[in-house]
């Protein structure tokens, strides 16, 4: 039965400081009951999530002589040198990955986009991350360094490798930005630490985070145009408070962070919590209202796991085999959004996708 807005076993969750305690890791549902995976701890009660907050749970020419008679012999010209290829390379998307750098790393392998090495192999193709890179996965800050690296390699070979802010990002920022400085969260007070902790923050990704890290993902767009899709990380319309077109909620975003106000950002980050605005009635409406304010023909999002969006998860006692089974991308809202978080964190699929999407 598919889970209402509000109700997913695998909530993002906001803390408040009476409700804060040692996390108790809780999974109500899914491969994880036992309590075993990281990050799925739950604030008590239901008081501690804000007003409107909404969780769920990659030659030379040869020249003969003769014997005696030497004749002149016209030049043969050099074959022509290779035209670079016409317009750009092929596009690919990547869901949540969430520290899981192996399996991204397989991923990407096994779409020929890196090789056995881990370097970028694919020429002029042109992929994008989607956002969440960080936190519940082990090793967060590893993703962070292999996009940045392709990134580069990326460039130098004609083809380009981007990413998208999501949630996670601002989450870790407000973390180190601001710690234990309490926030108007709307229904108290919080602290972006303790959202952190709450949402799977990996101490060790905390430890291993420089300021080149913060600085790349303090200037991550949020919005973006390719191909008539739209790139977002979140499945919500909460893009729309921040302007009327792409320019605009990008630079609205990054000047947000530049400000470095703590209630700023943390209003920012609760927006992007947002989820399930184009799964249940109206949702084809909501996708179109995007369209038409930002341009494209489809969205492309993450941020909600498949799982939760078809009312599928895994068995509550874990035997093995009965975990989400994703084999790729969710189209729904009337063909008009591809949901790409194929719920790496709860036994799902990572997913790299080229498009467009035969469906």
């Amino acid at each position: 039965m598919t889970q209402g807005a509000g109700q997913g076993p695998e909530a993002e969750r906001t803390a408040t400081l009476r409700d804060f305690r040692v996390p108790a890791y809780v999974h109500e549902t899914g491969p994880y009951a036992d309590g075993t995976h990281p990050g799925n701890a739950v604030p008590a009660g239901d008081e501690a999530y804000p007003e409107g907050y909404t969780p769920t749970q990659r030659d030379l020419p040869v020249i003969n002589r003769g014997d005696t008679l030497q004749l002149p012999v016209e030049p043969v010209p050099a074959p022509p040198a290779p035209q670079p290829a016409t317009g750009p390379g092929p596009l690919y998307v990547v869901g949540d990955v969430h520290g899981y750098l192996d399996e991204l790393v397989a991923a990407l392998q096994e779409q020929g986009l890196i090789d056995a090495s881990g370097q970028w192999c694919a020429g002029t193709t042109r992929l994008w991350f989607l956002g969440d890179f960080t936190d519940r996965g082990p090793d967060g800050i590893g993703v962070i360094d292999l996009v940045m690296r392709l990134s580069a390699e990326a460039a130098a070979a004609g083809g380009y490798c981007k990413a998208l802010m999501g949630n996670h990002e601002l989450l870790l920022l407000g973390a180190k930005r601001f710690g234990d400085t309490p926030v108007n969260s709307g229904a108290g007070t919080a602290t972006f630490q303790a959202a952190w902790l709450l949402n799977g923050g990996q101490k060790t990704d905390m430890d291993r985070l420089q300021d080149h890290h913060l600085q790349w993902m303090a200037r991550l767009d949020a919005v973006e145009v390719v191909d008539g899709y739209l790139l977002i990380h979140s499945d919500t319309t909460a893009y729309l408070d921040y302007g009327d077109s792409i320019e605009a909620v990008n630079d609205t975003v990054r000047e947000t962070l530049t400000r470095n106000d703590a209630d700023e950002v943390w209003d920012l980050f609760r927006k992007f919590t947002k989820r399930f605005s184009f799964r249940d009635e109206g949702g084809s409406d909501a996708v179109r209202t995007l369209l038409d304010t930002y341009g494209g023909t489809r969205v492309v999002h993450g941020h909600s796991p498949i799982p939760y969006l078809l009312g599928e998860v895994g068995s509550e006692d874990g035997e093995e085999g009965t975990g989400p089974v994703v084999e790729g991308p969710h189209v729904y809202a009337d063909g008009l959004a591809i949901a790409m978080d194929g719920g790496v964190t709860m036994a799902g699929k990572l997913l790299v996708q080229q498009l467009p999407l035969n469906d």
